[in-house]
């Protein structure tokens, strides 16, 4: 089988979706009989790159000229123009069964424009009304975009079963399944380095909706010279977050590492306490299931996936709003109880042990069948 595969966010672009396609498709190259191409954006000049036997990428420039975790929204139509001529000239050139669609806008109103059977995978911003960014967009157009383009899907996922109730606002009849991210428990595993106080890590795009401002003013409002933060990633906030440390008193306690090589980030979560994420909204963080692997406890807003990531309490602390208030409790309770944040974090290691990248390919892989075979 012979997949067309589908997405404007590939490593060093984008966030967790470009990241799942990067897992997914190592999964995959260790199948046989299953070929794929990816049409996704360059960070660069276009070019094709072989990443197995069977896995090849084509990046497309799209004249990007930012940063790498966003994109906007003139790169965007560059994307959809010049992957909808690219991969028609790749259908003449190959039989494609099937074409698998990483976010629904804009790649599932491309898909849907190409002839094949296809699959949507929902990754967050792109279902009407997760981001507040795009809030009059959903109500004027990307609701009935969407209605239009899952429908015509031969399969329809969410990344995870909150995210699945979220689409299912905007279309009550529509069929979603549900393949969760997940994680390297071999590469992502326990080995903390002893240490005084408590080292808080959040590894996450620098933008408004991660609330990272959040997770800093609950640092300072700890008022513990021993609670120091590490923050993993780049964005447009990382301006304004600088100046909020120093505004905070905490620019002494709070680094910023940037973007951290893959090779090299399991030793940002060795070297850790306790992982923080108080965003807004989440489909289902890839950075907290890798902070699982690695043992930490976890401190997560109650949206998206993450009550499906924090079972009951067991690995973490699920906060309600995730307000300055209840971010710094939840470090001062770690900070005076280390065995409860051992306790869970081993916890947390149990629950990462029971998802894999490789369980998330199989199960795309029986779609792919399914869909192949439906369309014969």
């Amino acid at each position: 089988m012979r997949v067309l595969m589908l997405n404007y966010e590939f490593p060093p672009l984008g966030g967790g979706a470009g990241h799942a396609t990067a897992c997914l498709l190592r999964e995959f190259s260790r199948r046989e009989g299953l070929a794929i191409d990816l049409v996704a954006s360059s960070a660069g000049r276009a070019r094709v790159e072989r990443l197995a036997e069977n896995i090849f990428v084509h990046y497309l420039d799209i004249g990007k000229r930012g940063g790498l975790h966003y994109q906007t929204m003139p790169e965007l139509l560059a994307y959809a123009w010049k992957a909808r001529w690219h991969a028609r000239r790749l259908i003449r050139q190959h039989h494609y069964e099937l074409c698998h669609a990483f976010f629904g806008i804009p790649c599932g109103c491309l898909a849907g424009r190409l002839g094949l059977p296809y699959i949507v995978s929902l990754r967050g911003s792109d279902v009407p009304f997760y981001n507040e960014r795009f809030r009059g967009l959903d109500r004027l157009v990307f609701r009935q975009m969407s209605v239009r383009t899952w429908k015509g899907a031969a399969f329809v996922v969410a990344n995870s079963q909150w995210l699945r109730r979220l689409a299912l606002r905007t279309a009550p009849q529509q069929h979603i399944e549900v393949i969760g991210n997940g994680v390297d428990t071999q590469r992502f595993r326990p080995a903390r380095s002893a240490h005084a106080g408590l080292r808080v890590l959040c590894v996450a795009r620098l933008i408004a909706r991660k609330r990272i401002d959040v997770l800093m003013r609950a640092v300072a409002a700890v008022g513990e010279a021993d609670v120091h933060l590490t923050i993993v990633g780049s964005g447009n906030e990382e301006r304004p977050l600088r100046e909020l440390a120093r505004q905070c008193g905490v620019e002494d306690r709070v680094s910023f590492a940037g973007n951290v090589p893959r090779g090299k980030i399991v030793d940002c979560y060795h070297r850790s306490d306790v992982f923080v994420l108080p965003s807004l909204s989440e489909g289902m963080s890839n950075a907290a299931l890798e902070a699982m692997a690695c043992g930490l406890p976890i401190v997560m807003t109650n949206t998206g996936g993450a009550a499906e990531l924090l079972r009951d309490g067991e690995n973490g602390i699920l906060m309600g709003g995730g307000s300055v208030r209840e971010v710094s409790e939840a470090l001062r309770r770690y900070l005076e109880e280390p065995e409860l944040a051992r306790t869970h974090g081993a916890r947390s290691r149990e629950i990462a042990e029971g998802l894999s990248w490789e369980k998330a390919a199989s199960q795309y892989a029986e779609l792919y069948a399914r869909a192949g075979g439906e369309s014969r």
